[in-house]
């Protein structure tokens, strides 16, 4: 099933979203959020299932990835900013009828957020290793700020670096041991860009590389999930996968939550065990 690319306007920015629909979309729609340094082709593996069993899947490439626009040189990535996009894409697209959400990692924390913030605008919720990272204290804050400054100034002032497709491919390998070949491919094609002769770039900001002023902060992420009214299905990806220490509270932090586990798929679950996130996504879905 090949997605239709849709452009809609989030908050001052432009962004791209695929769409994966059947004839007829008795279950309304499923939007399907990425993580970090991912992009929206990465559910290309798993938004068909959801599609044919009658929903309309949309998947966007947030601020600054993939094919959406980036931040103006003055501008920054900021964690809210995610959150209002998803809330104008929503309201755009999907008209008054509650969605099913579903979040990957950084995607993952955007779900919580739009679904603690709208609860009455989301009906069923899945996490993937998207509870949030380890959470830091504010005495790291005055470190933090300096290496933003730092690291924003350094980003800013070099090119982008190009790269061969062999590069590309090598170094996902790296940072996604398990995956298979083809698969790492596929997702080399589309989490990078051609530039001049022959070579690639990545498909997201460099910006994104640098570290946030703003850290992590439990306390918040608990004062959204304690809003969430829809059944929430939390998926890990085995010991491979990533788990903060309490993963567990903040799990019991969201009202109607189960969790489930896909032995050895890793973090990366949807692209080394797609067609068993699919499952798990569709049953979940479809629980009255």
């Amino acid at each position: 099933m090949t997605p239709r690319s849709l452009r809609v306007a989030g908050m001052g920015l432009e962004l791209s979203v695929l769409e994966w629909a059947a004839e007829g979309t008795p279950h309304g729609d499923a939007v399907l959020l990425h993580g970090f340094q991912d992009v929206a082709w990465s559910w290309d593996l798993v938004a068909p299932e959801l599609a044919r069993v009658g929903y309309r899947v949309l998947a966007p490439d947030m601020r600054g990835f993939g094919d959406s626009e980036r931040v103006h040189p003055s501008g920054y990535y900021y964690f809210p900013d995610y959150v209002f996009d998803l809330a104008e894409l929503v309201d755009t697209l999907c008209g008054p009828r509650p969605i099913a959400l579903v979040g990957h990692s950084m995607g993952g924390n955007v779900a919580v957020m739009y679904a603690g913030l709208y609860p009455e605008r989301v009906n069923k919720l899945a996490l993937l290793e998207g509870v949030g990272p380890p959470s830091f204290g504010e005495e790291m804050v005055i470190d933090r700020e300096h290496a933003w400054i730092d690291g924003v100034r350094k980003a800013r002032a070099r090119p982008e670096k190009s790269m061969t497709f062999d590069e590309v491919v090598r170094r996902l390998s790296i940072g996604h041991p398990g995956v298979r070949d083809d698969v790492l491919r596929r997702r080399a094609e589309q989490l990078s860009r051609p530039v001049a002769d022959g070579m690639f770039t990545w498909a997201f900001d460099p910006i994104h590389r640098t570290r946030s002023p703003i850290p992590f902060s439990v306390d918040r992420w608990r004062a959204h999930a304690r809003r969430i009214t829809a059944p929430t299905l939390c998926i890990g990806g085995g010991p491979s996968g990533f788990h903060p220490e309490d993963e567990a509270d903040r799990v019991a932090s969201i009202r109607h939550s189960r969790a489930v586990s896909i032995d050895d798929a890793g973090h990366m679950m949807h692209w080394t065990r797609p067609a068993e996130v699919a499952r798990l996504l569709v049953s979940h879905l479809r629980t009255q």
